[in-house]
């Protein structure tokens, strides 16, 4: 994975501004999941939500780059289903449903715990060594998330908390996943699909699980329907597309920090916003959390240059370094977690509620 932009940007601070619009859009999607399962039952709210955003997404970008021979393949759709499931069904569905008994601000801080649970995910299907930096943000992040539950002025929904560890869990399997399976090349395709996939997926299970009979159309709160069309439209196409341009313009270590800003975001939102409770367990607790993440995420950066150091001393010394620093070795493949807030074809997954 490189760490260095493959686009440059003739407006210098337009990659800036598109990263900044990453942090305080998915920051916000927190606050508009909360807002809308307020009168919208949580399964219903995603598909849908997810319906939209796919449907408009692919309407601009599938002429283009899902035609022909850039149309997806059997096996691909494949994948994309799997991806979606894992990531949209399980991680966001259940997200979703959690935020029905959790503070916006709870509930994105158990879920900054992703880019933790994505390298351990990937040392365990990769079969590669764990080492002490997996294990202290490990320690790390399963400490903040107990103070969340139990510490001290806690008045927390073990249930719905539970549910959203296990949400980011999916959500971190699902993204070391669509880095080992055939996808379409374009990432905005890939996103597209997952989320057309997805949102016909939780529409379902919405029509099982009896959410259209709890479905009240009249009832649907002027908050709730803001709610829902700012994660449609916002937290979904124009972060997503934001980060795209990000992704492509920056360094990764820069467009990782989103991993951490956001849920930093998303508690002062709940708190400025909504009213929600800044007690000692969420700032506790929630402090431990974005360490063991800074922890990962920090540590990764820190290795790969001083891997390109390493590299760099090697090649000046044998005098072949030319053009071949910080390349992978020829026939073998980057780590497939790379950076732990990536996922799907550079797509983000450090958050359940992000592109998602």
């Amino acid at each position: 994975m490189p760490t260095e932009p493959i686009l440059k940007s003739t407006r210098p601070l337009l990659p800036w501004l598109a990263l900044v619009t990453v942090w305080i859009f998915w920051g916000s999607t927190y606050l508009g999941i909360r807002a809308a399962v307020d009168t919208i039952p949580p399964l219903l709210m995603a598909g849908f939500r997810y319906l939209f955003a796919g449907a408009v997404m692919f309407a601009v970008v599938g002429p283009r780059h899902a035609r022909g021979e850039q149309r997806p393949t059997r096996r691909q759709m494949g994948s994309v289903t799997v991806v979606a499931v894992l990531m949209l069904v399980c991680g966001n569905g259940l997200l979703s449903v959690g935020e029905v008994h959790l503070d916006s601000g709870l509930a994105a801080l158990i879920v900054a715990t992703v880019p933790v649970w994505m390298v351990l995910v990937n040392a365990a299907v990769t079969r590669t060594r764990v080492t002490l930096t997996m294990v202290l943000a490990l320690v790390l992040g399963t400490t903040g998330v107990a103070v969340l539950m139990g510490g001290p002025g806690s008045e927390v929904h073990v249930g719905a908390a539970a549910l959203v560890v296990f949400a980011s869990l999916c959500w971190a399997t699902g993204s070391v996943q669509a880095r080992r399976v055939p996808l379409p090349k374009h990432p905005l395709v890939v996103t597209a699909l997952e989320m057309l996939v997805g949102g016909v997926v939780l529409i379902v299970l919405g029509a099982l699980t009896g959410e259209f009979a709890r479905l009240d159309l009249a009832g649907i709160s002027g908050r709730s329907l803001v709610g829902f069309l700012w994660l449609v439209v916002a937290g979904s196409m124009l972060a997503f597309t934001a980060y795209v341009y990000a992704n492509a313009t920056l360094p990764n270590d820069a467009v990782a920090t989103y991993a951490y800003v956001n849920p930093v975001v998303a508690v002062a939102l709940g708190a400025l916003i909504d009213g929600e409770a800044l007690s000692l367990n969420v700032l506790l607790g929630g402090g431990i959390i974005v360490g063991a993440v800074v922890l990962i995420v920090g540590g990764k950066a820190l290795a790969r240059r001083l891997g390109r150091h390493r590299d760099g001393d090697e090649g000046a010394g044998t005098g072949g370094g030319s053009g071949s620093v910080g390349r992978p070795p020829e026939g073998r493949a980057e780590d497939p977690a790379g950076s732990p807030s990536e996922s799907p074809s550079g797509s983000p997954s450090g958050s359940p509620s992000g592109s998602r």
